[in-house]
């Protein structure tokens, strides 16, 4: 294995992790012979698009930025279309080829599980569902982030629009319930159609809402070059359903959730104060909770890298919002916690060295989530194309 000897927040390691992701995923070759490699996975393609636009940005290299839309492509053309062993073939939008091109993400985007989805004559296995195709709300909302940051970086309107159109998409298709108690299905059909785990993930609506508010912000900066569908009733509708008293947590990637979650409403919509203290103030909560407990302690084969590094990001978004300055928008309540957050920063330096260290690296658990975590240790080192601000250059259609 590779040994990858580099301290925390450069980029040469970063560099070195996405370019074996190429390898490894087949998006070096350009031949559309090698286009289906099966390796496409919606969460993890979502952060090496923005780790490829990142590095494009750091080292003045157009290759990366090359590497980032040819991905976007793929992603679209694998994870937009019906699986290789399905008997339906084509967009999962079921638009025609021409306007599946011109819409790709109109119907949604496969996770890129493994296994075909359940069949309707088939039991339901909890365990099995991990590994089995649909669609996952909190992976569309990564996605519509990685198209959002292309916009950003490219000035090309179009992948706003696809954005636009894949969050209009889901808000119609995984919100469900009346206007007085409105709920969220965690997993669909590929087809959007038939729930497959109908409880509400525990940050969903707050996904939604941010990615919005995200979208929003663009858009403010760069009409009238962008003509897509309004956000606003889902903004509102995903607003709706955020309930301040149910974010605490102590996983690591939900912890790292709401740290990114916080870094990006201070970008673009620093006047919600209200949530981003409620999301500080969870925040807190869980990593000092999560901190206590024995986790960082264990041995490499009983942990699992991505998680720990989805917080090491967000803890990463919080020393950059000091560094940057983004801070000063908010207000004292929220410059308090956030001084009490920046004590954790350092448990981000923590464990990036210990996944950075090729023996911790070596056992099956790495190896089973190579891509993920690879692409992850990549954003932790280098997190600014995942979480920096880009403003926008003049569009193009």
């Amino acid at each position: 294995m590779e040994t990858i000897e580099i301290e925390s927040g450069h980029t040469g390691g970063a560099i070195r992790l996405m370019r074996r992701f190429a390898e490894r995923t087949g998006l070096f070759a350009t031949s559309s012979e090698t286009v289906s490699t099966g390796h496409r996975y919606l969460w993890t393609d979502a952060f090496a698009v923005c780790n490829y636009l990142g590095l494009a940005a750091s080292t003045g290299d157009p290759s990366y930025r090359s590497l980032a839309l040819r991905l976007v492509d793929r992603v679209h053309h694998e994870l937009g279309r019906h699986r290789s062993d399905d008997a339906r073939q084509g967009w999962i939008s079921d638009l025609t080829e021409e306007e599946g091109e011109a819409h790709p993400t109109i119907g949604g985007l496969r996770i890129g599980k493994p296994l075909p989805e359940r069949a309707a004559t088939e039991p339901w296995d909890p365990d099995l569902e991990w590994e089995r195709d649909g669609q996952y709300f909190h992976y569309l909302t990564k996605w519509a982030h990685a198209l959002d940051r292309t916009t950003q970086s490219t000035g090309r309107s179009v992948f706003h629009l696809w954005a636009c159109e894949l969050m209009e998409t889901a808000y119609g298709s995984f919100t469900h319930g009346n206007a007085n108690a409105p709920r969220m299905y965690w997993k669909l059909s590929i087809d959007l159609v038939t729930p497959v785990v109908p409880s509400m993930g525990q940050h969903d609506p707050l996904d939604g809402f941010v990615t919005c508010a995200e979208l929003e912000s663009t858009a403010a900066a760069v009409r009238p070059e962008i003509v897509g569908p309004s956000l606003e009733r889902a903004t509102s509708g995903f607003d709706e359903m955020i309930d301040l008293r149910k974010l605490a947590t102590i996983d690591p990637l939900g912890l790292g959730g709401l740290l990114t979650d916080v870094c990006r409403l201070s970008q673009a919509k620093p006047g919600r104060r209200d949530l981003i203290a409620a999301l500080l103030g969870a925040a807190l909560s869980g990593v000092g909770e999560f901190c206590a407990t024995p986790v960082l302690a264990a041995p490499a084969a009983g942990r699992l890298a991505f998680r720990e590094l989805g917080l090491a990001i967000g803890l990463e978004g919080i020393a950059m919002l000091h560094e940057n300055g983004g801070i000063e928008c908010l207000d004292a309540r929220c410059r308090a916690l956030m001084a009490v957050l920046a004590q954790y920063v350092p448990v981000a330096s923590e464990i990036v060295s210990f996944w950075l260290a090729p023996a911790h690296r070596r056992n099956a658990t790495w190896q089973h989530h190579a891509n993920i975590n690879d692409v992850m240790l990549a954003t932790s080192l280098a997190p600014n194309g995942f979480l920096g601000l880009m403003i926008p250059r003049r569009l193009v259609a």
